[in-house]
């Protein structure tokens, strides 16, 4: 593939050329470039999501850490002039280092970069994706973003991927500040974005452990458990303990349609056109294994979907547990 590409403007019926670079615009990588491409990672790659930006690994920091509707997690490496060949030795370094992190690991990555689980981040990113058949972290993938390679490093992305199926990109981009001051990124890509898809690799590592098996805790140790999480400066967690838990005080079962209108009861500000999208975070806070203690006092069904809860409940036997540490924690704020 070519890795220079010119542009021209049109000015007054004739061809203008335009070489004014990045570097020559003033632009810089963590100043300018980071924050563009973290604004709008599809023109890295289709279907991917930042989680971090400048994330500490053993060998360095990764420019921009990603990932795609599948759970894969895309290391990113910026240069806001040419790709050298040792761009891709630097990014195999860290997604080696990347390979080995979990779950927790990741989710503090993310939490760091936006104020949101992982959890959180990949169903507001990927709605449409069922987040009990992701799997987090099966492989990783590596794109390298710059404004032209050494046709050496061009080469070996080809040889690794033809014949080691390693999952590596690089990006070309093009800056273009036009005679007006508009300014505009323009790409290409060394693999199209059609085969990076298909080569993406199935072996599932780390899968977001899911579960309907309600926890067995002591009163005590329960009460505990819930007053710690409800107590977290997590919007989910708070969403939980200010909409869901009181909605399901005053009604026996709770209706997914009558949660949602809690939610704008709750504050007439939200976004109806979000407010499904905060019901599902919610669902798959109590489906996850680790919350069984939320498992012990809210019961829900599935009466539509064999994936969607509905018709949420608190347990009889637990109601004045949670009526006082609903109270409790109203106290505590207040205090």
């Amino acid at each position: 593939m070519g890795t220079e590409i010119k542009t021209w403007q049109i000015v007054d019926g004739k061809l203008q050329p335009i070489d004014l670079g990045l570097v020559d615009a003033g632009r810089t990588e963590p100043y300018d470039l980071e924050p563009w491409l973290a604004s709008n990672p599809e023109i890295i790659g289709h279907g991917i999501v930042i989680i971090g930006q400048q994330v500490m690994t053993r060998s360095g920091p990764v420019d921009l850490l990603g990932i795609d509707s599948s759970g894969n997690i895309v290391v990113i490496e910026l240069k806001r002039d040419r790709l050298p060949r040792e761009a891709l030795a630097q990014a195999i370094d860290y997604a080696s280092d990347i390979a080995e992190w979990n779950l927790d690991k990741l989710s503090e990555v993310c939490t760091s970069y936006s104020g949101k689980t992982l959890e959180e981040m990949l169903i507001e990113a990927f709605p449409d994706v069922q987040l009990e058949s992701i799997s987090v972290n099966e492989t990783q993938r590596l794109v390298l973003v710059g404004f032209s390679l050494e046709s050496s490093l061009e080469r070996m992305i080809e040889w690794l991927t033809d014949n080691y199926n390693v999952n590596v990109n690089a990006v070309v981009l093009t800056y273009v500040k036009t005679v007006s001051g508009d300014e505009l990124l323009a790409k290409t890509s060394i693999i199209s974005e059609e085969s990076e898809i298909t080569r993406v690799k199935k072996q599932k590592k780390f899968e977001i452990p899911m579960s309907d098996e309600s926890g067995a805790y002591e009163r005590g140790i329960l009460k505990q458990r819930l007053l710690e999480y409800l107590n977290k400066p997590k919007v989910t967690n708070q969403r939980i303990r200010d909409i869901l838990l009181p909605a399901c005080l005053t009604h026996e079962v709770l209706t997914r349609d009558q949660l949602k209108n809690e939610f704008v009861a709750h504050d007439p500000g939200t976004e109806k056109s979000k407010v499904g999208y905060y019901v599902t975070v919610m669902s798959s806070q109590l489906g996850m294994t680790k919350n069984d203690f939320l498992r012990q006092v809210i019961s829900y069904e599935y009466p539509t979907y064999k994936w969607e809860k509905d018709n949420f409940a608190i347990r009889p036997e637990y109601r004045d547990l949670i009526t006082q540490i609903l109270e409790e924690l109203k106290v505590a704020q207040q205090g």
